[in-house]
C-alpha cells in the first residue's frame, strides 16, 4: 500500500489491510430451520416451486372476467358458485357470471379480476352489482410466482438469517439448511492491575470491564466465545494464553498491553509467534491497535490486539473488528453507513487523526436531526458509551466543527 507505515497508519488503511487478510472460513453444519436464526447460510437457497403456485385472488369478494367491466355504470352479474381458500371453484365461469371468492383462494382461468366485498353496491343470493369507474382488469389478483419464481436465487449465501428468511424457506418445504459453523473467537484482558468480579479490590486495582462488553459484542455478533480470563504483564504468560487460544479459536482478541509501556509486550509476543500487519493508528480513542496472524501447533488465528481503556475497546471492535469477524464467518455484511447530521454545537478536533466521539442524536422541536456529544470524551469514560446511541466520525484532516456543519454520524447497530 502507498506510503505504508506500520508505525502510524490511518484508520482507511487499517480497515483496508484488515480486508486484505482476512479471508472466510468454509466449516459447515446442516440445521433445522428453527435452529438457523441469525447464522450464516452457506449455500444459495434455490425455489423448487412457484409461490404462490396459481393465480389467486388477494381479497374476499366476487371474481370475474375482465372483459365484464363497466365503462361507466354500475354492472350486475350473477353468481355462479364459489372459492375458498384451499377449495377452488371447478366449474366454468361465463360473460356475465362471478363467484364468491376468498383471500388466496385459486382464481378461476376465466377469471382476472376481484371486486372487493366492500365495493359491491348490492347484491342478494342470486346476483351482485359492481360499481363503474372504480376497478381496472387484473385488480386485486395476485400472479402465479408473484413471489417466488421456480429455479431462481431466492436466499444468496452470506445472508444472516432472519425471522422473515425462515418464513421464505418454510413457505418453500425447506426443512433444513447448511450453515457456516459459529466462528469461535477467544477473548482475554491483560493487566496486572485487573480483578475479576468476585475478588478483591486491592489498592491500585479495578475490575476488568473490558471482558464484558467483548463477551456482549462477540454474543451479538453470532460469535462462538470462548472466554479466558485475565493474563498478567508477563511475556511467558502472555505467550502461553496466545497460544491456548490460537489452538482453540479463529480469531483472538485482546485488550490492553498494545500501548510502547514498560509492561506492554502483546506486538513482541505477537511478532514471535507469527506477523504483525500494523500496531498504531491515527486515531481517538484507540490509537494501540495490533492486528496480525499467529501460529501454534500447527493451527492459525487472526489476533487483535486492542487497548486497554474500555471506550477505545469498544470504539476498536466497532470500526475493525467487527467487519473482519463478518468477513471470517462467510457472512456477506455490507460496512454501516455514514449519514451526514448537523451538529448541535461545537465540536472540538485537530487535523492528523481520525475521532471518534459518542453521539446523542435527537429531533429538534422543528424535527429536525441533530447531534451533540455526550460530554467528556476521555477514552476511561465507560458510562459516555451507555449513554450514547451513535458515533461521531471526524474524519483525518477534519477540524473543529461549528453548529449547524455536518459531521458523519454512525448509529449503533445493536451491537454496543
Amino acid at each position: 500500500m502507498p506510503e505504508y507505515d506500520p508505525h502510524a497508519i490511518t484508520v482507511e488503511q487499517a480497515q483496508a489491510i484488515i480486508g486484505l487478510c482476512i479471508q472466510p472460513l468454509h466449516f459447515t453444519e446442516q440445521l433445522p430451520l428453527r435452529q438457523a436464526l441469525g447464522r450464516v447460510l452457506a449455500e444459495d437457497i434455490i425455489s423448487t416451486m412457484n409461490v404462490p403456485a396459481h393465480d389467486n385472488s388477494a381479497m374476499d369478494g366476487f371474481a370475474f372476467r375482465g372483459a365484464d367491466l363497466p365503462a361507466g355504470q354500475d354492472r350486475q352479474l350473477r353468481i355462479v358458485g364459489t372459492a375458498l381458500a384451499g377449495r377452488a371453484y371447478q366449474g366454468q365461469i361465463n360473460q356475465g357470471e362471478c363467484i364468491r371468492i376468498t383471500t388466496g383462494a385459486v382464481m378461476p382461468v376465466d377469471c382476472d379480476t376481484v371486486v372487493p366485498q366492500e365495493l359491491i353496491t348490492a347484491s342478494s343470493d342470486s346476483h351482485v352489482t359492481i360499481p363503474g369507474g372504480k376497478l381496472r382488469a387484473g385488480d386485486n389478483r395476485r400472479l402465479k410466482g408473484e413471489d417466488l419464481v421456480m429455479g431462481k436465487t431466492v436466499i444468496s449465501k452470506g445472508r444472516i438469517l432472519k425471522p422473515a428468511d425462515l418464513g421464505l424457506l418454510a413457505s418453500l418445504a425447506i426443512a433444513e439448511v447448511a450453515v457456516q459453523r459459529r466462528l469461535r473467537v477467544a477473548f482475554f484482558s491483560t493487566g496486572d492491575e485487573l480483578r475479576s468480579l468476585g475478588e478483591a479490590l486491592d489498592e491500585g486495582c479495578v475490575y476488568d470491564s473490558n471482558r464484558y462488553t467483548l463477551f456482549g459484542m462477540l454474543t451479538r455478533l453470532g460469535c462462538e466465545v470462548i472466554d479466558m480470563g485475565v493474563v498478567k504483564d508477563n511475556p511467558d504468560a502472555l505467550e502461553a494464553g496466545l497460544r491456548q487460544a490460537c489452538e482453540s479459536a479463529d480469531a483472538i482478541i485482546t485488550s490492553g498491553g498494545v500501548s510502547a509501556g514498560a509492561a506492554d509486550y502483546t506486538r513482541e509476543v505477537m511478532a514471535k509467534l507469527g506477523q504483525v500487519a500494523f500496531w498504531s493508528v491515527a486515531m481517538r480513542p484507540g490509537r494501540p491497535l495490533a492486528f496480525g496472524q499467529i501460529a501454534s501447533n500447527g493451527k492459525s488465528a487472526y489476533l487483535f490486539g486492542l487497548p486497554g481503556n474500555p471506550v477505545a475497546v469498544m470504539v476498536s471492535f466497532y470500526f475493525f473488528a467487527r467487519q473482519a469477524l463478518y468477513r471470517l464467518m462467510g457472512a456477506d455484511v455490507p460496512a454501516l453507513p455514514l449519514i451526514p447530521i448537523a451538529a448541535a454545537e461545537t465540536i472540538r478536533k485537530r487535523p492528523g487523526r481520525t475521532e471518534f466521539q459518542r453521539g446523542i442524536l435527537a429531533s429538534t422541536e422543528n424535527g429536525e436531526l441533530r447531534v451533540s456529544v455526550t460530554g467528556s470524551q476521555g477514552s476511561g469514560i465507560l458510562r459516555s458509551m451507555s449513554e450514547a446511541n451513535c458515533m461521531i466520525v471526524l474524519q483525518h484532516d477534519q477540524t473543529t466543527v461549528l453548529p449547524g456543519e455536518k459531521v458523519h454520524v454512525l448509529l449503533f447497530d445493536g451491537l454496543l
